[in-house]
């Protein structure tokens, strides 16, 4: 079972159990990877619903922050709600030592495609390698995270 079909059986559960909240968040994400499908014109995979949940995620923990700071605790909670569902339907996260090995995996495989003969990355191969490990990350760690210990390990490597 794909991921969207997953989604649509849930909606389905929560409009029979009149779960409000649940079948709102629902709805609202498939509506954004509908559009998406649609300004892509292209049917998305599971990577590609990934994505947009991982966005729908970051938007929502934005506004969390954005609320909290307003003194809104009641639209920071309905924040909070979307996110515990959001997040039930991406994969395990990566520990921190499963970051650091697919990081240094993207980094070999980036070095052996730079094939100008050098034996290490410098700073300038930062995108070579983010786009190598862009697609592996996904929905498993913050992206932005890994984009840091990748740019301090090319740091080291001077």
């Amino acid at each position: 079972m794909t991921l969207k079909e997953q989604i649509q059986d849930d909606m389905k559960a929560a409009m029979r159990a009149k779960d409000v909240t649940r079948l709102g968040t629902i709805r609202l994400l498939i509506s954004a990877f509908r559009q998406r499908e649609i300004d892509d014109q292209t049917e998305l995979d599971d990577l590609g619903v990934t994505t947009v949940i991982d966005r729908m995620l970051k938007q929502r923990r934005d506004s969390i922050a954005q609320y909290e700071t307003a003194g809104r605790k009641d639209l920071a909670d309905q924040e909070r709600a979307e996110v515990d569902v959001l997040s039930a339907y991406l994969p395990q996260p990566f520990s921190d030592a499963e970051v650091d090995v697919v990081i240094e995996a993207a980094m070999l495989e980036a070095l052996a495609a730079k094939g100008d003969g050098s034996d290490a990355l410098s700073a300038a191969d930062m995108g070579r390698v983010m786009a190598i490990l862009k697609p592996r990350l996904a929905g498993r760690t913050d992206v932005s995270k890994a984009s840091g210990l990748v740019k301090a390990r090319l740091a080291a490597v001077k």
